[in-house]
């Protein structure tokens, strides 16, 4: 089983910054596709970024250039660097850990973000 926990959500002001952590347990990240996907009231969940097995990050347009995706395998953390935060931003943020070959998802619990003045 793996269990994932997300942390870091609050509510911050537009131009703002958060960091949002995934705690992964018990296996290591390095069998794991790692993933942030963030689902807004009324819409559907979407992904945002990705951190492959190899270390290689993926982004959506929609926050290329602004969030920033990384990993800790000493603490099998992985990471979201949230900067220049725009309402649009407001969602669950939920991660994602799929297993190398396997097709199936495990997912946190999720963490809000609300960018509002």
């Amino acid at each position: 089983q793996v269990r994932l926990v997300e942390s870091g959500g609050a509510l911050v002001q537009p131009g703002g910054s958060l960091r949002l952590s995934c705690a992964e347990s018990p296996h290591s990240l390095t069998v794991f596709t790692m993933s942030w996907y963030r689902q807004a009231p009324g819409k559907q969940r979407d992904m945002i970024a990705e951190i492959t097995i190899m270390g290689a990050t993926y982004y959506a347009d929609s926050v290329k250039g602004r969030f920033t995706i990384s990993r800790d395998l000493a603490s099998n953390t992985v990471f979201l660097q949230m900067n220049s935060l725009k309402p649009e931003d407001t969602a669950v943020y939920y991660c994602k850990a799929r297993h190398v070959g396997s097709t199936v998802d495990y997912w946190g619990q999720g963490t809000q973000v609300t960018v509002s003045s």
